[in-house]
């Protein structure tokens, strides 16, 4: 995914004088030598045809920007100083307690710096700040409209070539199981992983486009959603919001990369839409696991930021519980999941009480009050005794 390196960076410049080359040399706090860039494409119009200096005015050192190579050759993505974004007019811990309390974060519209490129060795890398101190030469040459265009339609491709590296798909022409014959678990394991990768994949693009007036039709480009891409072109033809086929988001357009038909979407609803049938039971290891996952955010900390045991902690029980639930949902029903498919995901559900067992032990070895220790341990148990549960059911299932 990104290198987002806004707040490793302690100064730069880009240079762009050269029209269809741009050139750069970015510092990062804690590195002696700065990062060369070597990029083939043009900057937006602010800034093509000039040099552009900026400063971090608190640089901070992150350890990952070690890995980043110092030859950034490649080609440009978007680059320029004037991307309106939103940006928060209180502090950072005000924020916070905005966002916990489910209020609203007073903003502003600024022009923000947004500077990436796709470097031949590090992927996509992203500058987006509207703290630096910026400094823009006059022009040496004028882009119009016409060309900025042009080269926001090439950056867009770039974005789309980039995008499809990260997910993967499967070969669409490659061999298909027949529509009779069921998956294994390894087949299963890799439509899974491809899953995940779309997901983060999506992830990012939001990231980028959600404040783009056109955002619908860049991010089904970039995400190679052609279907949807037709369906939103159909829509604005009619002049109809609600044109049918429009409402195929991200949810449908996975099942479609993981070879799912839209007839099969009852065979992977979510247990807890209104619609499915109140009577029917849960799976006893899903309602432990789901049980686990309620009592462990009531024992820690609810508000513990990402990389901590806590967050870790419930993060990776409420995978498990999410995923048992559309695995082994339905037990008593007529609905049966394959084999390999619940095989997958169990060896998943495995993988995240791992991590959920060593996050517990961290916040064990760091408690000192008895009583939360002891909660904390009873967390543990169950946690081991659900694994146990689902090391055994993959043993049937075999």
């Amino acid at each position: 995914m990104a290198w987002r390196i806004e707040d490793a960076v302690a100064y730069g410049e880009i240079d762009n004088t050269v029209e269809g080359h741009t050139t750069g040399r970015v510092w990062l706090a804690g590195r002696d030598e700065p990062l060369i860039l070597s990029l083939d494409g043009d900057c937006w119009r602010d800034l093509a045809g000039t040099r552009l200096r900026f400063e971090n005015p608190a640089p901070k050192v992150v350890a990952d920007s070690d890995a980043l190579d110092v030859d950034q050759a490649g080609i440009v993505g978007d680059m320029t100083a004037s991307r309106k974004n939103k940006v928060p007019t209180v502090s950072e811990e005000e924020c916070h307690e905005l966002y916990q309390n489910h209020q609203e974060i007073p903003h502003e519209w600024r022009n923000t710096l947004y500077l990436e490129w796709f470097s031949e060795i590090n992927g996509r890398v992203v500058i987006e700040t509207a703290d630096y101190a910026l400094t823009i030469s006059p022009h040496e040459w004028a882009m119009d409209e016409d060309a900025e265009e042009a080269q926001k339609l090439a950056n867009l491709n770039s974005m789309r070539d980039f995008m499809a590296q990260v997910i993967r798909r499967r070969d669409s022409e490659g061999p298909e199981p027949e529509i009779s014959e069921e998956l294994d678990e390894f087949a299963w394991e890799e439509r899974l992983k491809e899953s995940d990768r779309l997901t983060d994949a999506y992830q990012e693009v939001l990231e980028k486009y959600m404040e783009d007036s056109d955002s619908e039709q860049k991010e089904a480009f970039v995400m190679g959603w052609d279907g949807l891409l037709d369906a939103l072109a159909e829509r604005d033809e009619a002049g109809e919001e609600d044109f049918p086929g429009s409402e195929m988001s991200y949810g449908a357009m996975e099942n479609m990369s993981l070879g799912f038909d839209d007839d099969d979407d009852d065979d992977f609803r979510d247990p807890d839409d209104e619609s499915f049938d109140d009577d029917e039971e849960d799976h006893p290891l899903q309602a432990k696991a789901q049980e686990l996952a309620m009592r462990a955010m009531d024992v820690i900390e609810r508000d513990a930021g990402p990389g901590t045991p806590s967050y870790q902690l419930i993060t990776n029980l409420l995978q498990v519980s999410g995923k048992l639930a559309g695995a082994l949902y339905g037990s008593g029903s007529g609905y049966q999941p394959e084999t390999g498919f619940v095989l997958a995901v169990l060896k998943r559900c495995l993988n995240w009480l791992n991590e959920a067992v060593g996050a517990c032990q961290k916040l064990m070895e760091m408690e000192r009050d008895p009583d939360q220790k002891a909660a904390l341990d009873h967390i543990r148990s169950t946690a081991f005794e659900i694994r146990d549960s689902i090391v055994e059911m993959r043993r049937e299932l075999k």
